[in-house]
């Protein structure tokens, strides 16, 4: 029997027995459902100076074919979003191309695809309300032009210069009559941006949802759905069980995920707008694609049960992902993604791999090890036990 070798936060050393991957099916069909994205991330050059500030020099064969991976399990994308290291380490120029290229991908594999829109490639701190608006509206074009579904994220530069709800309600409006097409708006919590307090006008989700609330139903049609990110599920119930009709609450909550996609309803789907369950736009569906596609699959098969099974001790690995500071997580998704064989290093633009512990990586392989998402065991162990030896501990 293979065993995984662990290190504690004490400097000790303990082994567990290397499961076997869980052998999940990709499906044949269509997901049904539910409708799931994985907030994907990027994959740099190998020897790239990947160091902090440097530009991203992006490694487009890998990057490219994480995409294809993950829409061969019947997921979508969300792209060019959190995951992919927005105002961490993805500069504008590597955005913009990241946009158009998983675009094509998108066409090319039949699969679907939403990226983020920001006012990020805009260099000064301080800016106007209108120039917050013109910079929005850049970015939107861009993404309509290529095809993409556009997220409307939550800006730094509106949550700086906005004295109060009625600057947000203004914004929005202004952006969301010139969208094209129906857009998904992304609620990001402190949790994940500390820049973002305060967002929709008040420190507090009752008051701020009701000015959320207030921008969707006075631009009736503009809005496909919400993606909140507060992790927080008693916020984010709250919020879909008075969102109008047709539309989705899109769960971002990467610690509650299970309960919130299983729902209230059963495995039954509906059109839109369900009051009973959230659908999925996740980072964590990045690092557990295979077991997150089996799960939905076990909901068209009406078999909740099997879902629990399935998906429910993903979500413990989830947290340890997403653990305080939680703008880190991106790291524990690389770090899956290269021991599952999706990239060739463990490396990440603008130096991010090293934001996280030796201990608290061994966590992560620990979790996943539990939870059947380590979808190449043998690969995983050769590249874990590698590292720690790399580190001067016995492997």
């Amino acid at each position: 029997m293979s065993t995984l070798r662990l290190l504690r936060a004490t400097g000790e050393t303990a082994d567990v027995a290397l499961n076997d991957s869980g052998a999940y099916s990709r499906p044949t069909t269509p997901l049904q459902s539910r409708v799931a994205y994985a907030a994907a991330h990027v994959v740099p050059k190998v020897h790239a100076d990947n160091t902090p500030g440097q530009p991203a020099d992006i490694d487009w064969d890998a990057t490219l074919a994480f995409r294809r991976n993950v829409y061969s399990w019947g997921l979508g994308v969300a792209d060019a979003m959190d995951t992919a290291q927005r105002n961490m380490g993805l500069d504008a120029a590597a955005t913009r191309e990241l946009i158009a290229r998983s675009a094509e991908v998108a066409r090319e594999e039949g699969g679907s695809v939403v990226v983020g829109v920001n006012t990020d490639h805009i260099a000064e701190t301080h800016i106007s309300l209108d120039q917050v608006i013109a910079a929005y509206l850049e970015q939107l074009h861009f993404t309509e032009e290529q095809g993409a579904g556009p997220v409307l994220m939550a800006s730094r530069h509106l949550a700086r210069v906005a004295t109060g709800a009625d600057d947000y309600r203004r914004v929005y409006r202004e952006v969301l009559s010139r969208a094209t097409v129906p857009v998904v708006l992304h609620w990001l919590g402190t949790a994940f941006d500390p820049e973002l307090a305060g967002y929709f006008g008040a420190d507090d989700w009752q008051t701020a949802s009701a000015v959320l609330l207030d921008v969707i139903e006075e631009n009736p049609g503009k809005v496909a759905g919400v993606k909140m990110s507060l992790l927080n599920a008693e916020s984010e119930i709250s919020v879909r069980e008075r969102l109008p009709e047709g539309v989705r609450m899109f769960t971002g909550d990467d610690f509650n995920y299970v309960s919130l996609i299983g729902g209230s309803g059963g495995a039954e789907g509906d059109t839109g707008g369900s009051r009973g369950h959230s659908d999925a736009l996740l980072g964590a569906f990045a690092a557990i694609t295979p077991v997150a596609s089996a799960a939905i699959q076990a909901l068209d098969a009406g078999d909740s049960e099997a879902y629990l099974r399935i998906l429910g001790p993903t979500e413990e690995l989830s947290r340890q992902v997403f653990a305080a500071p939680t703008f880190y997580y991106k790291t524990g998704v690389a770090f899956l993604a290269w021991l599952n064989g999706h990239q060739p290093a463990f490396q990440m633009v603008g130096g991010l791999h090293s934001a996280r512990s030796l201990p608290h990586l061994s966590r992560i392989v620990e979790l996943a090890n539990a939870s059947l998402a380590l979808e190449q065991p043998d690969l995983a162990r050769e590249r874990w036990h590698g590292m720690l030896r790399l580190n001067g501990v016995d492997a």
